[in-house]
């Protein structure tokens, strides 16, 4: 037992870890908001690569890579997976860079809602009548941010939908996060390379210290809170899990509202607080289905 309960208390810091760096990464996105958005994902791409390049040797799985694009289904899946990543990436740093972070932050409070949508629609699943209500009232705080502060929060609602349909390519796939998007740099690390060498003439990379060194640092941002999150989450329940995972939009907003003063209305407040008790009545509801987690 005492050996069960220290695997949970890593998990648990595992997680709580991993989530606050991504908490947090939206920091390292604002301070290149002078860098052109597309040029910084490639860089994202780029070192992410390198990065889990260097995990998987550590882990000597490389050789395990080629094996998930053998079976064509997979490599669907993977290539789709690959593009509702290489979307919400660049979305969520175009957010930060031109001021909105806040509506970042929306997007993945509400995409485990969203998910649960997509596990009904898609995959037939059932839902509670409450986990029916969280989406409902949900629904509600966009539509009083719609109607009242006269704002469309498409960003949010494309990072939350492309995000709940990663999740959802993802769960077919039978490798582990860490392999699995290692593949998705891998595909799209010919994109990022040829981009930056046919239409990059006037990048930033390399010619200011300080940014360059963000720019490389985007790969381990991005990869460390994932084997963070990815081991976190072996060794604690689904349901904790996914609790943990509101330490991340939590930060965000707290960010882009204190450290960023984005603009918090009271209308943002009425259609924060509708989605911060769907939440709640989510995260309280009994789970029906086999997704309806």
């Amino acid at each position: 037992m005492p050996s069960i309960k220290n695997e949970t208390r890593k998990g648990l810091v595992a997680l709580a870890a991993g989530c606050a760096c991504w908490g947090v990464v939206p920091l390292l996105y604002k301070a290149l908001d002078q860098v052109d958005a597309v040029e910084v994902l490639m860089h994202r791409v780029i070192w992410s690569s390198v990065f889990f390049a260097i995990v998987l040797a550590f882990q000597q799985r490389l050789r395990e890579v080629p094996t998930l694009f053998v079976e064509r289904r997979e490599r669907w899946i993977i290539l789709m997976a690959t593009l509702m990543v290489a979307v919400n990436w660049g979305i969520f740093i175009y957010s930060v860079q031109s001021g909105r972070a806040l509506e970042a932050s929306l997007g993945y409070f509400i995409f485990p809602l969203v998910s649960v949508l997509l596990g009904v629609f898609i995959l037939r699943e059932a839902i509670s009548p409450r986990q029916g209500l969280a989406i409902g009232v949900a629904a509600m705080g966009v539509l009083v941010l719609i109607t009242g502060a006269g704002v469309v929060p498409v960003l949010g609602l494309v990072l939350a939908v492309t995000f709940g349909l990663y999740g959802l390519l993802k769960n077919q796939v039978e490798a582990g996060p860490v392999l699995s998007v290692s593949a998705e740099c891998l595909i799209m690390l010919p994109v990022a390379l040829v981009w930056l060498a046919l239409f990059n003439e006037e990048g930033q990379f390399g010619i200011a210290p300080w940014e360059t060194f963000l720019m490389v640092a985007s790969g381990p941002a991005t990869a460390i809170p994932l084997v963070l999150f990815s081991y976190g989450a072996k060794r604690v329940s689904m349901g904790l899990t996914g609790l943990m995972f509101y330490i991340n939009p939590i930060l965000q907003f707290l960010v882009a509202v204190f450290l960023f003063s984005e603009p918090f209305t009271l209308w943002h407040g009425i259609a924060f607080g509708f989605i911060w008790a769907a939440i709640t009545i989510y995260l309280t509801a009994p789970k029906r289905g086999k997704g309806a987690a």
